[in-house]
């Protein structure tokens, strides 16, 4: 008897996550389905393909599978341990493993290699009854769209027109999306085959840049100009946020660059994120007499080297 490498049936690593195996899966069921294949051997690595997602697809015979080890190679002669009946509990009555509902529903007994019916048995095959006729089942492939949101709307939520395709769809926008998140929408991929399930469409995020806001994860950032005067003698001044302005108080003697928090005015969320304030100081500009004049009083008045500290530093 062949030992088999379903790892290598399906193309993956022995270390490859159940999502990585199962869309593995479906990529090559429907390069090989029957339906769709003209290759003359599609039927027979079609059969390769679900027998291989039978075992590895299923976390209990997969397990099974990988004690194993990694130092067989597909082809080599194969015998089972003496002791791999009382190896895992997970044995229906009978001999074999439970049984599952899965894609490969309606295969008859000869759908399934010497391999697995060893190491498995009878018990484990995922048929309904006493059928004996073939019937092939592929799920539809899974896609990946983009929608662009406002900030706003990524903030607040809500129902939204997508285009895909030739189709529109609404779509319900949970409040707090984030940037690179994606949206299932189920049964909206590609179309199954014989009788087959609808793959999964998901949809990626892609916040717009906004002329204020900064989004970082979930904390929203924002330049706020302030005056000499308020960032010298402190004030309360009006920030906007995106739940509405809010009163913030400065304190004395900030500086620019500066970072103050609004605890809880970022994007939605458990928790929600913060929104942060970059003090940015902006000077008056000295374009008319007065203006000329109150700066001249005040060189006079408050004597300040701002570079005192840089006094005696080489090139200085």
């Amino acid at each position: 008897m062949e030992y088999k490498d379903y790892y290598k049936v399906l193309g993956v690593e022995r270390s490859a996550s159940q999502d990585e195996i199962k869309k593995a899966y479906r990529r090559l069921a429907r390069k090989y389905h029957p339906d769709v294949s003209k290759e003359p051997d599609a039927e027979a690595r079609f059969k390769e393909v679900n027998e291989a997602y039978e075992v590895l697809g299923d976390a209990e015979k997969r397990k099974a599978y990988d004690q194993l080890g990694s130092s067989w190679r597909s082809g080599q002669d194969f015998r089972p341990p003496p002791d791999w009946d009382a190896w895992f509990g997970g044995a229906a009555p009978g001999g074999g493993f439970r049984t599952s509902a899965g894609f490969q529903e309606g295969f008859s007994e000869s759908d399934f290699s010497d391999f697995f019916e060893t190491l498995f048995g009878g018990g484990a095959r995922r048929t309904r009854g006493h059928r004996t006729h073939r019937s092939f089942h592929a799920p539809g492939e899974d896609r990946v769209a983009r929608i662009a949101l406002d900030l706003e709307r990524a903030f607040r939520g809500g129902s939204v027109s997508v285009r895909v395709g030739e189709r529109t769809l609404q779509v319900k926008v949970p409040a707090g999306v984030t940037h690179g998140q994606r949206i299932r929408l189920p049964g909206q991929g590609g179309p199954g085959m014989g009788g087959g399930a609808a793959g999964d469409l998901y949809l990626e995020v892609q916040i717009k840049p906004h002329p204020h806001f900064r989004l970082e994860g979930r904390d929203i950032h924002l330049d706020l100009p302030i005056t000499p005067w308020e960032a010298a003698l402190g004030a309360t001044v009006s920030v906007p946020t995106l739940q509405g302005p809010v009163e913030m108080k400065i304190p004395a003697g900030s500086g620019s660059g500066r970072r103050l928090r609004l605890k809880g005015r970022g994007m939605p969320g458990n928790p929600p994120g913060d929104q942060y304030v970059v003090l940015q100081m902006v000077t008056p500009p000295a374009d008319t007499d007065k203006g000329r004049r109150f700066y001249e009083r005040m060189r006079k008045e408050m004597p300040y080297d701002p570079r005192q500290h840089l006094t005696g530093v080489a090139g200085a």
